[in-house]
């Protein structure tokens, strides 16, 4: 039997009428007439006497009225057992981030969702190489990229702007900070370490290998081994925001200013799964809220 038709029937009982019991259900008229004939039919017999402004229950109502008030009150337990169980989502979640993101922000950020969700396994995948999300190789993405495979779907977490750093002793071997370079055409006097292989095709890369390949004496292919060059002395970086940390002095920011896009990635086929749902919402109330990337 279906239960939505006794709930219409337990309606008509309470109000009295078709239009009131539809009100009340949130339903349309016709609903509620065609649920009742079907019970009726259901049942054998005729539950309500029609009159013209109200239904009455028969002797059969009355019969089928206490056994539909058990069932309604069984119900009504099993709702109050399930809303009062802390239910956790379970199972595992593996997320690809660049190298940067995966030590120094998604540490903080895990710690916090596993208090949420203790039974959701995650499992990190760190590197600057692109898994593929078609074949499974991750359920969640963290990339910077100006706009993401069009099979994926996300949001862009945060605007990175970047700005140029040295290392916390790079201007005292300089002669202290009367000599801070405070824009681009003052780091003519600086040297500079500069990008290689495929990163020498990422803004602001080109302009500086263009303005300042006679200053660039130390080049890398990783944004990360550029900073750990910065922090040992090597010269000036420019970097994503995201690098800044103890050991690096933020200069200036670049100008025209240059920003990096941060999405939150998924495969359409997995967005709607809990345990994906409730990580990727978790990273991006972090990210949203994360004044380092500002």
């Amino acid at each position: 039997m279906d239960w939505n038709a006794f709930k219409v029937f337990l309606a008509i009982a309470n109000t009295g009428s078709l239009s009131a019991a539809a009100r009340r259900l949130s339903v349309n008229h016709s609903t509620v007439f065609r649920r009742l004939n079907a019970l009726e039919k259901e049942m054998g017999g005729r539950l309500f006497e029609r009159f013209q402004h109200s239904y009455q229950l028969t002797g059969l109502g009355e019969e089928v009225l206490v056994l539909a008030k058990t069932i309604e009150s069984a119900f009504d337990d099993i709702e109050r057992h399930i809303a009062g169980k802390d239910y956790q989502p379970k199972g595992k979640v593996s997320i690809t981030a660049p190298n940067n993101i995966a030590y120094h922000y998604l540490p903080g950020y895990l710690a916090s969702f596993n208090q949420a969700y203790p039974d959701i396994d995650v499992e990190v995948l760190v590197g600057n190489l692109d898994f593929d999300l078609n074949k499974r190789e991750a359920d969640v993405a963290i990339r910077a990229n100006a706009q993401p495979p069009e099979n994926l779907v996300g949001k862009v977490v945060a605007n990175i702007p970047w700005s140029v750093f040295c290392g916390v002793n790079y201007l005292d071997s300089k002669g202290g900070n009367k000599v801070s370079p405070r824009t681009m055409q003052e780091m003519k006097n600086h040297s500079i370490i500069g990008a290689s292989e495929f990163l020498k095709k990422v803004a602001p890369f080109p302009l500086l290998d263009k303005s300042f390949s006679e200053q660039i004496f130390v080049r890398a292919n990783d944004l990360n081994s550029m900073s750990y060059l910065a922090e040992a002395g090597h010269g000036l970086a420019i970097l994503p925001n995201d690098q800044e940390r103890q050991g690096l002095i933020k200069l200036f920011e670049v100008q025209p200013q240059v920003t990096s896009k941060l999405w939150l990635l998924t495969h359409p086929d997995l967005r709607n799964q809990t345990r994906i749902k409730l990580l990727i919402k978790h990273l991006t109330d972090c990210f949203e809220k994360e004044k380092r990337l500002i």
